[in-house]
């Protein structure tokens, strides 16, 4: 192969997104062609001048990193992993089939809306790393999730670009198969994507053979039309993804849904152990049920799928009718009273009954999702309700910046190759000098603002700002200033406006010369959201006010690298969702691994996460009345903004070091790195859930 040729192959393993050298490599081909095609290492090679080809084909220096990073990239495939010196008699052939509806590993795979993708893409690249044997299903989307444009007056524009497969790092399997989804026989093609050692395998419909009904199914995630193409959609991942191994000779001895997106391929099992192989109906729901691992993500009534069942009877006939379910009987499955036959059929609900290993995604969110789905099983109290909990976490080198990567690579030596979750690199973090930690935190904050000022100027530009507006940008975004981060999905319990309450109270805390504050904004509702796009127009609205202006930003089109630059390089990590509505949230768990820092609500991760030294706690009272929730926690934010944070911050000592802040960081490190990464989250999942599981097999 030419050297730019074994590059496509290098950068077809998504390894590569998690690996500093190889990063570096890929970026070095045309730095600025490599951020104008989105950082997508397969368009850059395609839009690469014929001149630029000559060079790096007869460049030796350019060919020995290569050569290195190849090196590397074998060694990771072949080293003994945790799983291999874990894995008792009987073990090693656990075969773990991942299902979700999206998947967020890098900007350039637009296969994912938000949270539930991003910690699907950690699990996949952790999995990889544990050398967990797993294989994951999800869709090669068309369009996917939608691109947002913030116009003038703040309003949400939502746009969908589409994909060209040729132009992402995906590979054709050849392999092709039919899916019955109510009276069609839907044709989906198959697409491998490398993440490390783990398959991600992802339908498309989007075929000739299909109707224009059909070829839409992997059109649009999250924002197709009407309930009849979700549960399309939903009967594809579930089912499509059955036919998908079986067509790939893949035998799992596991399930693992996430969400309950997929919680069709139960009804599939049990048609195939039924009619197919005579079982018992009472044998096969054991034998589905003891192999299925179901995690449930939203303590949200409204984040779980409910349909109307005759709708839904229409598409799970041919599963029920020859396993001897009748109507009544079928739809009850999806019901938390079964004999309510006007209950929406849910999904969630029929993947807690078809699983037996199931488990919400932070300790205060396996207790809600116990209070939650009581009904469901019948239990007079949520002790009773058989739902666990594994704590969300974050994989450490996708998150940590290129900078501290160096830094700890210096300071600590982490070998991450052949790692297991026991590792704890960050436990040494009390050995830096306070100097070099501060000089780390200054340096990524240096090079957010450098981002930040290219995306803003992009923005202004967009909407044919003047100079003297750009040349304002420039100077109002400082390097020096305490920098706060606000960026997540902008559904209404997550409250993004909440900081607003008080304008003049906040307006006073930012205006201080002595003591520079700004806030950066950034992230998407649903695009039907109506009030969550209203959010996104009120947070605009406040940025542009002369109070404001200059200290409040909004990032339009928040992404996976908006994402990493943010929790890089801001201080803090500001997070105020009305409890107990965050069901875990993974963002505030990197900025430690960047030196900073994560102000919460205790809800979600949080209460395990703070220790009253490693961070900032906004509180955890439920009142009465959302007016008088929203009232007491905005002036919450406004107290340790003003009275711990700033103070602390700007409180230097000698060398110009806030020591107090510095001392945090390090506590923040020491007990949040390794405790919150998707390593021990992987390794949980593997001892309490995949394994039992398996041994059911």
């Amino acid at each position: 192969m030419t050297v730019l040729e074994r590059v496509e192959a290098l950068s077809k393993n998504l390894w590569w997104t998690w690996n500093t050298p190889a990063k570096r490599l890929i970026e070095s081909l045309d730095p600025a062609l490599y951020h104008a095609m989105g950082n997508n290492p397969i368009r850059t090679l395609n839009h690469l001048s014929d001149t630029r080809r000559e060079v790096l084909e007869s460049d030796p220096a350019f060919a020995a990193r290569l050569e290195e990073v190849e090196a590397e990239l074998d060694h990771y495939l072949e080293a003994e992993t945790w799983f291999d010196r874990n894995a008792g008699d009987g073990q090693h052939d656990l075969q773990v089939s991942y299902f979700c509806m999206e998947y967020g590993l890098q900007e350039c795979l637009p296969l994912y809306a938000g949270g539930l993708g991003v910690l699907a893409g950690d699990h996949v690249k952790s999995a990889s790393d544990l050398g967990i044997p797993l294989v994951a299903l999800g869709m090669l989307w068309k369009k996917g999730y939608y691109r947002q444009e913030i116009t003038e007056d703040g309003t949400v524009r939502v746009l969908y670009p589409e994909n060209d497969f040729l132009d992402l790092p995906v590979h054709d399997t050849g392999v092709y198969f039919s899916v019955p989804i109510g009276k069609s026989h839907v044709v989906v093609k198959l697409w491998r994507l490398d993440v490390g050692r783990v398959p991600l395998f992802l339908m498309d419909t989007d075929l000739p053979e299909n109707t224009p009904r059909n070829r839409e199914l992997t059109h649009f995630l999250y924002a197709g039309g009407d309930p009849q193409y979700r549960v399309r959609q939903e009967m594809l991942l579930g089912v499509g993804g059955l036919y998908a191994l079986e067509a790939l000779g893949i035998e799992p001895t596991v399930l693992h849904l996430n969400e309950g997106h997929a919680a069709f391929c139960g009804l599939e099992r049990l048609r195939i152990l039924v009619d197919e192989q005579g079982w018992t109906l009472e044998e096969a729901v054991d034998h589905v049920r003891s192999t299925t691992v179901f995690t449930t993500h939203t303590p949200v009534p409204e984040g779980n799928d409910r349909f109307d069942p005759s709708m839904v009877y229409r598409y799970i006939k041919p599963f029920t009718e020859p396993i001897g379910l009748d109507r009544d009987r079928a739809l009850a499955m999806g019901r938390e009273d079964p004999d309510n036959k006007d209950e929406p059929y849910c999904m969630t609900v029929l993947a807690l009954k078809l699983a037996e290993h199931c488990n919400g995604v932070a300790e205060l969110h396996g207790a809600t999702a116990r209070g939650m789905w009581m009904r469901t099983y019948n239990a007079s109290g949520p002790d009773e309700v058989p739902i666990g909990h594994v704590t969300n976490g974050v994989h450490p080198q996708t998150w940590i910046s290129d900078d501290a990567q160096d830094f700890y690579q210096a300071h600590f030596g982490p070998d991450w190759t052949g790692a297991g979750p026991e590792d704890d690199w960050w436990a040494q973090a009390g050995s830096v000098p306070a100097e070099e930690l501060w000089d780390l935190r200054n340096r990524l904050r240096r090079r957010l603002v450098t981002f930040m000022r290219e995306r803003m100027r992009e923005q202004l530009v967009y909407h044919e700002g003047s100079e003297a507006e750009i040349e304002h940008l420039y100077d109002a975004l400082r390097e020096d200033a305490l920098t706060i981060g606000f960026a997540r999905r902008f559904a209404l319990y997550k409250r993004a406006p909440l900081i607003f309450t008080d304008k003049a109270r906040l307006a006073a805390m930012l205006n201080d010369p002595r003591r520079p504050v700004q806030i950066i904004f950034a992230g998407k509702a649903h695009p039907m959201d109506d009030p969550g796009h209203e959010y996104v127009r009120k947070v605009y609205e406040m940025s542009q006010t002369p109070e404001f202006r200059g200290k409040i930003f909004l990032l339009q089109n928040y992404d996976l690298e908006i994402g990493r630059m943010l929790t890089q390089g801001c201080d803090l990590w500001l997070n105020n969702p009305l409890r107990p509505m965050e069901a875990s949230g993974t963002s505030g768990m990197k900025c430690p691994l960047n030196a900073g820092l994560n102000c919460s609500i205790l809800d979600g991760w949080w209460p395990e996460g703070y220790n009253g030294r490693n961070g900032f706690s906004l509180g955890d009272e439920q009142l009465s009345s959302r007016a008088k929730q929203d009232r007491h926690d905005a002036d919450r934010i406004y107290e340790v903004l003003s009275q711990e944070v700033i103070p602390e911050f700007y409180d230097r000592g000698r060398g110009d070091v806030p020591r107090a802040w510095v001392r945090r960081v390090v506590n923040a490190m020491k007990t949040q790195c390794a405790k919150f990464s998707s390593h021990r989250m992987l390794a949980e999942y593997c001892d309490g859930y995949y394994l039992p599981a398996h041994e059911s097999y």
